[in-house]
């Protein structure tokens, strides 16, 4: 059958991040998606208005059944909403449910970019200290770039990162919005291997982050080597963020969700 990735991630309503942007994105890829749910969120594609985490236990069987079952060749982490559920996931890999060398691609969630509490960000900071050392690829958005590495400087958090255990820190300047075009680095063992700059496009976007960081993780999965998954999957990200749908919403910065099937349409 095709790659398979595993998912870890909350459900977003609206479907504009979280599961189904894992699914559509790795779809999209050429993989095929399967998920454990991390949490049930209450969120339109502007706000969050509040979760209920998974317990630990459940998330951990829901990941069982699928790694038993299906030939899993990469995982894909997002939010995980509490620190029970990132030591869970740390310990899989610890104890070899998951195999060996399984390309992992972390996505650090800990604020959505439309607003809210996503878990409390101090101990899920400190908590994913365990988890790092297993990430083949770590996606935080700026934010949690800093908040993870205690670093002002992008640069110099992505290398604090890699010295934490993550074998490469993909830096995305995306969230800095007095900048112009984005600047994306990628520092594999503490060192910068790769720079690209990427037009900006018009207006904010409900579930980019993960789109991203999934579409990584089914290009891994198939057996792309890192630089060329990441270029695959930025020249992907400009497609649908440039067809992506507006809301409902006539707020004049509202968050508009990506159309991550827009490369498949005529």
């Amino acid at each position: 059958m095709r790659a398979v990735v595993l998912c870890f991630s909350g459900l977003d309503p609206s479907g504009g991040a979280g599961l189904q942007a894992d699914i559509e994105a790795i779809g999209s890829s050429g993989a095929h998606a399967a998920v454990a749910c991390s949490a049930i969120t209450i969120q339109s594609s502007q706000q969050v208005f509040g979760f209920e985490a998974s317990s630990a236990s459940l998330v951990r069987d829901q990941a069982l059944a699928v790694l038993n079952d299906l030939p899993v060749a990469a995982i894909k982490s997002g939010m995980l909403g509490t620190t029970d559920n990132i030591a869970m996931l740390a310990s899989l890999f610890k104890d070899g449910a998951i195999a060996a060398n399984t390309p992992f691609v972390l996505d650090p969630v800990l604020v959505a970019n439309s607003g809210g509490s996503l878990g409390d960000e101090a101990t899920l900071v400190t908590a994913f200290a365990d988890l790092i050392p297993y990430a083949t690829l770590l996606t935080p958005n700026t934010h949690e770039l800093r908040a993870l590495s205690g670093q002002q400087d992008l640069h110099e958090g992505a290398k604090k990162l890699c010295a934490q255990g993550a074998k490469a820190v993909l830096v995305k300047t995306s969230h800095d919005f007095d900048s112009g075009d984005i600047d994306q680095y990628l520092y594999v063992e503490g060192e910068m291997v790769h720079h690209s700059i990427l037009p900006r496009l018009e207006g904010e976007f409900h579930g980019s982050g993960c789109s991203l960081a999934s579409y990584i993780a089914g290009r891994l999965a198939q057996g792309d080597a890192l630089i060329d998954a990441i270029k695959a999957a930025d020249n992907w990200m400009q497609t649908i963020l440039a067809a992506a749908d507006q809301p409902h919403s006539q707020e004049a910065n509202s968050q508009l969700i990506p159309n991550r099937f827009a490369d498949r349409q005529p």
